[in-house]
């Protein structure tokens, strides 16, 4: 790799770690307005579960663009192509934005984040029902589409929701203990990824606690049966009540 790559891969990485740091605070927010909702939805405040949905949908959209963002950004050193002109890396960004969303199929009332919005809301008062216009598999397939590929650490067996301190690879998206997954890939040669046919080759500094992975965890954990409460809810009531106005 040359020196120039080298350092278009290190400021990628800064530029899209900073981007999704951004994405994870989105993604808190939408899970507290998600909370929200089904406290309105159970108190009979249907006009205020309208106006988050309506605010959900549209951080949705943003949600996708910075997602988008953040993977073209650690993509340009992939597509870099060295010139003796000057690189237009505003225009190679966008171009790679504009890949990623086509070659998306999540987009608006599609995506899961929003999907998952609507089901919550549904189940306060028809849990285990079809929402209107979809099938039962429709609804198991969005409670179940999120980021966390496996549910159990392969190397202690313990569910990702006891993880005391979980990694996860940036190659493969597989989550493991931080402790005995390193202890791993230093003793093991090669240290090939101990979920089944998993190809990829586990590497320290690939292994990490990225912004997205105690998020999605806390939502898987939300995700099992549990009496809900509206504790730790962050207060998007003034932004509704100015609507009211």
């Amino acid at each position: 790799m040359s020196s120039v790559t080298t350092k278009l891969s290190n400021t990628a990485a800064i530029a899209s770690s900073e981007v999704q740091a951004l994405v994870a605070d989105m993604r808190k927010a939408l899970g507290s307005m998600k909370s929200l909702a089904v406290e309105y939805e159970r108190d009979g405040k249907s006009d205020k579960v309208q106006k988050l949905e309506e605010m959900v949908l549209e951080m949705v959209a943003s949600y996708e663009d910075c997602t988008a963002l953040t993977q073209a950004i650690k993509a340009v050193p992939e597509v870099y192509q060295p010139s003796d002109q000057s690189t237009d890396f505003k225009t190679l960004i966008e171009a790679e934005v504009n890949k990623i969303k086509e070659a998306s199929s999540a987009s608006g009332q599609n995506h899961p984040l929003f999907r998952q919005f609507r089901e919550s809301v549904w189940n306060v008062h028809h849990a285990g029902q079809p929402m209107p216009g979809e099938e039962q598999e429709d609804i198991v397939m969005t409670s179940t589409q999120m980021s966390i590929l496996n549910v159990t650490c392969p190397l202690t067996g313990k569910p990702v929701i006891e993880l005391v301190d979980p990694v996860r690879c940036v190659d493969c998206r597989h989550i493991y203990e931080k402790g005995p997954v390193m202890h791993y890939i230093r003793s093991k040669k090669p240290p090939q990824c101990p979920i089944a046919g998993c190809p990829r080759v586990l590497q320290i500094g690939k292994v990490i606690c990225d912004p997205l992975l105690r998020i999605e965890i806390d939502e898987l954990r939300s995700s099992e049966p549990a009496v809900p409460n509206g504790t730790n809810i962050e207060d998007f009531t003034d932004l509704l009540d100015e609507d009211d106005e």
